[in-house]
C-alpha cells in the first residue's frame, strides 16, 4: 500500500500567475516573506508580489537572511519574526532555500515548544500545522521542487549535517505553489544549468527507486522528459518563456515524483559535499549524477530502466545523454573544480559516512559498502 499526496491544494502555472495571490484569504490577511537576500528587490520582482498582495488588502513582511543552505539558526530567528508578527500565510519566495526556510520556519511557528531540529524529522508526527498559517511558495528558479514536495532541508552548522524535516503524512506540502516564468528569467545562465539538473535529477533517481510506484513513475518520467526537453533551450535563450514554463514543470513535477517514493546516491553524495564545503545543490547533483548512473547501473533491471529513458528522448544510453546535456550548460566535470585538494584528502571518510548516513541514501536501488561509497566519493571528485 503507497500513500500519495500529488502536490498543493493549488498549484497554478505559466504566465501571469502570480496574479492568483489576490485569491489567497484568511482572517488576519497577514503575509510573512522569506527570501534569500535582497536581489529579488534589485530586480523588481518583489514589488510586483507586493503590489499583488496590497491589492488584495495584505499586510507584509519581509524576511531577507537565508542562506543558500538555510541553517538551523537561520530557521530559529526567521520563526521569532513570525511570532511577532503573526502572519496567515507565510510565503516563501525564491530558490530551494527561501522556500525551504519558510516550510521549516512554519513549522516552528507554529509548535513553539519545539527546540531542536530532531523534533521535526521521521518517526516524530509534526504536531501542529495551518493553525496559524498556511503556506504559498513562488518560485524563481526551476531545480528543487520544493514548492510541492512534502520536506524541508535545513543545515546544522556546527555538526555540518544536513537534516530534513518532514512529517510523515505529507502536511509539510504547501498549500499553494505559484510557478510563473516571469520570475525565473533573471537567472544567472549557471544557476539555469545547476537546478535544471537538478530537476533531472530528482526525475530519474526517483524513477529508478526500489519505492517508485505507478503514480511518482509517472511524474518522474514527465519531469523527465519536459526537463531534458527544455533546458538547454531556456539555459540558451532566457527569454523563452515557453522552456522557461516547461521547466518550471519538470521541477515541481520532479519535487512531487521524488516526494512519493525517495531519491538516492546521487543525492547522498551531493548532500555531503554540500554540508561539509557549501557546494550549491544543484551544482552537487550535476557533478554527481554521470557518477551515480555508471554506478547504478551494475544492477541489470535500473539499466533496464535507465534504457526506457534513453529511449524516450531518442537516446541509445542515458549516460551518453546526461553527459552531452551538462558539457552543453558547462557542468564541471568533477567536484575537484569546485574543492581543494588538501581539504578533500583530509575529509574523504568523513564525507563516506555523511554519505552512509544521509536520508536519501536508504532509497538508492544498488546498496553500497562504506569501501563502494568510498571509491565512488573519488572517482566523483578526480573525474
Amino acid at each position: 500500500m503507497y500513500s500519495i499526496k500529488l502536490g498543493c491544494e493549488k498549484m497554478y502555472w505559466g504566465k501571469n500567475a502570480v496574479q492568483q495571490l489576490k485569491t489567497l484569504n484568511g482572517p488576519r490577511k497577514r503575509a510573512f516573506i522569506v527570501m534569500s537576500g535582497d536581489i529579488l528587490m534589485e530586480v523588481g520582482s518583489y514589488k510586483k508580489v507586493t503590489d499583488i498582495l496590497e491589492e488584495a488588502g495584505f499586510e507584509y513582511e519581509a524576511y531577507t537572511e537565508v542562506e543558500p543552505e538555510p541553517s538551523f539558526q537561520t530557521i530559529l530567528k526567521g520563526a521569532e519574526k513570525m511570532k511577532a508578527f503573526e502572519p496567515d500565510w507565510i510565503i516563501g519566495f525564491g530558490g530551494g532555500s527561501a522556500m525551504d526556510a519558510a516550510k521549516a520556519m512554519w513549522v516552528f511557528y507554529e509548535n513553539p515548544s519545539y527546540k531542536t531540529l530532531d523534533e521535526t524529522i521521521p518517526p516524530n508526527t509534526i504536531e501542529n500545522l495551518r493553525v496559524k498559517a498556511k503556506v504559498c511558495c513562488i518560485t524563481t528558479s526551476a531545480g528543487t521542487g520544493s514548492e510541492a514536495t512534502r520536506a524541508a532541508l535545513i543545515k546544522d552548522i556546527e555538526q555540518k549535517k544536513k537534516y530534513s524535516v518532514r512529517d510523515m503524512n505529507g502536511r509539510l506540502v504547501p498549500d499553494v505553489a505559484v510557478l510563473d516564468p516571469e520570475f525565473t528569467a533573471t537567472m544567472p545562465k549557471s544557476l539555469t544549468a545547476a537546478s535544471g539538473m537538478d530537476a533531472l535529477t530528482h526525475a530519474i533517481e526517483s524513477y529508478v527507486t526500489p519505492a517508485a510506484n505507478s503514480f511518482s513513475k509517472a511524474m518522474s518520467l514527465a519531469s523527465f522528459l519536459y526537463g531534458y526537453g527544455s533546458l538547454v533551450k531556456a539555459y540558451e535563450n532566457p527569454e523563452d518563456e515557453e522552456a522557461r514554463a516547461d521547466m518550471l514543470a519538470a521541477s515541481c513535477m520532479g519535487g512531487i515524483a521524488f516526494s512519493n517514493s525517495g531519491l538516492g546516491i546521487v543525492h547522498g553524495i551531493a548532500h555531503s559535499f554540500g554540508a561539509e564545503y557549501g557546494v550549491p545543490h544543484g551544482l552537487a547533483n550535476a557533478i554527481v549524477l554521470p557518477y551515480g548512473l555508471e554506478y547504478n547501473s551494475q544492477d541489470i533491471q535500473v539499466k533496464r530502466m535507465y534504457d526506457e529513458l534513453a529511449m524516450y528522448i531518442g537516446k541509445a544510453s542515458l549516460a551518453d545523454a546526461v553527459a552531452e546535456l551538462s558539457e552543453k550548460i558547462k557542468i564541471p566535470k568533477s567536484m575537484k573544480e569546485k574543492v581543494e585538494e588538501d581539504i578533500f584528502v583530509k575529509n574523504v571518510d568523513k564525507l563516506t559516512q555523511k554519505a552512509m548516513g544521509d536520508v536519501a541514501a536508504p532509497f538508492n536501488p544498488v546498496s553500497p559498502t562504506a569501501e563502494e561509497m568510498k571509491k565512488l566519493i573519488l572517482k566523483v571528485y578526480y573525474g
